[in-house]
């Protein structure tokens, strides 16, 4: 099977699952939900969310500049990256988790700068992301813990999962050495190669990506910036939280939990988060007493104002990267 089909088959695959997912969450919702719901909601904090949501990106644009930028003679623009960072948005939708190797090449076009280094950067930006979404789960542990608790008791088992892990722990580690050392065996014997010389090339470049995040000038502004882009994901749920009717009495603390609920569903290999967000959010929010179909239009409108950010400004990145290859002719 060759490497096009092979691709095409997993995007298909990724999609026709999310498109499962989302048809049986909103097959028994009716259209006169949807249309209350929108005739009640408070245009201003819509628009408001949407608004922050947009500075969002421009700030993730900001702060992997600086990461590129390290050990760069040149001079770097944020709007170039910050179209880059669109173009891979978009590419996500249809191609998930394409879209990380999609902004490596779009910045390519505009800098020369060592892919390698690049998509290091993009892996340690995901990295710190992934950091600061478990810092926001533990602190919404703190103030909500009992509905962890909750959910735990009704979907998990904990003794099944001391089970789990005492019976195949050991199968694990037996079968990570015997990668390991698969690995180093493949390398002795391709080691001369012009291949495995061009992945260690590779390998170098993208490390030399990693350490940026110790070589770069303005740390401080890097953290700040991290720190208010995730400020700004909790703003931007919580006024569209307060913009929709249902959902305008939750607390501060609730939303953060939606949040973190909904950061989860994006993780999942499918294109934008499509089926599996709205699940996350419309499930915590019965924890919260919201019912099920409003959860489910709650979900999908605060989906959808991000959708429609990441499809403007994603199709306007065509247009910017298309121009570059023209200038470049």
């Amino acid at each position: 099977m060759s490497n096009k089909l092979k691709n095409g088959l997993r995007v298909t695959v990724s999609l026709v699952v999310a498109l499962l997912i989302f048809y049986y969450l909103y097959k028994d919702i009716e259209s006169e939900v949807f249309l209350e719901a929108l005739k009640g909601t408070n245009t201003f904090l819509f628009a408001t969310a949407m608004f922050i949501g947009l500075i969002g990106f421009w700030l993730r644009a900001w702060r992997w500049k600086r990461l590129i930028a390290t050990n760069e003679s040149i001079t770097l623009k944020t709007s170039p990256i910050f179209w880059s960072l669109m173009f891979g948005n978009v590419v996500n939708l249809i191609f998930p988790r394409a879209g990380e190797v999609a902004r490596c090449g779009a910045v390519r076009k505009t800098y020369p700068i060592d892919f390698g280094k690049i998509f290091g950067t993009v892996v340690l930006e995901r990295t710190i992301d992934m950091v600061f979404m478990l810092l926001m789960m533990a602190l919404a542990f703190i103030f909500e813990g009992r509905i962890f608790l909750e959910i735990l008791e009704n979907l998990v088992s904990i003794s099944a999962i001391k089970n789990f892990i005492s019976d195949y722990l050991f199968l694990a580690i037996l079968l990570l050495l015997g990668t390991m050392a698969l690995a180093f065996i493949i390398y002795l014997q391709f080691k001369k190669t012009a291949f495995i010389g061009k992945l260690l090339q590779f390998i170098r470049q993208f490390v030399s990506g990693l350490k940026t995040l110790f070589q770069m000038e303005n740390k401080v502004g890097f953290w700040l910036a991290t720190f208010f882009i995730w400020i700004i994901y909790f703003l931007m749920m919580y006024w569209m939280a307060l913009s929709i009717p249902s959902t305008s009495s939750l607390s501060a603390t609730s939303v953060l939990m939606v949040l973190v609920m909904g950061s989860i569903g994006m993780i999942a290999p499918v294109q934008g988060g499509i089926g599996t967000f709205h699940a996350m959010v419309a499930f915590i929010l019965l924890y919260y007493g919201i019912p099920e179909a409003q959860g489910k239009v709650f979900a999908i409108l605060a989906h959808t104002s991000q959708m429609i950010i990441v499809l403007i400004f994603g199709g306007i990145s065509f247009l910017y990267l298309f121009r570059k290859k023209q200038e470049t002719l």
